[in-house]
């Protein structure tokens, strides 16, 4: 089982993921997260995650990848409804969820989904 801190770190990751997928993380979508981080006791792991995926220029689907293991290795956690919420507003900050964006998004909820179900 994945730890806590390790979950947070893969939400940082999936964020990227989704901030990638159309190619460029924008400015307005780094506002985004800091802004609805702001105050979370976890901001800190969960920026620091995004920004090194940003920083390395990893491929958002190996990044996409690597996250949702280490949801699955977690188990379930309220905490998911939360990363959603950043998913869709990070997503949203770029003049709204492209195909892309929204295809990573809803593939992300769908594997989690059935992985925990197949469990």
């Amino acid at each position: 089982m994945a730890s806590i801190d390790r979950l947070y770190d893969a939400f940082g990751e999936l964020i990227y993921a989704v901030a990638k997928a159309d190619g460029k993380v924008q400015d307005v979508e780094v506002n985004a997260l800091n802004e609805i981080l702001l105050g979370h006791p976890w901001a800190v792991n969960i920026k620091w995650s995004f920004n090194y995926e940003k920083k390395n220029q990893n491929s958002f689907e190996d990044t996409f990848k690597k996250g949702l293991i280490t949801c699955q290795d977690y188990g379930p956690s309220e905490d998911y409804e939360f990363l959603f919420d950043v998913l869709d507003t990070v997503a949203e900050a770029n003049q709204g969820i492209t195909e892309k964006e929204r295809a990573i998004i809803d593939r992300f909820k769908k594997e989690l989904r059935t992985y925990f179900l197949e469990q």
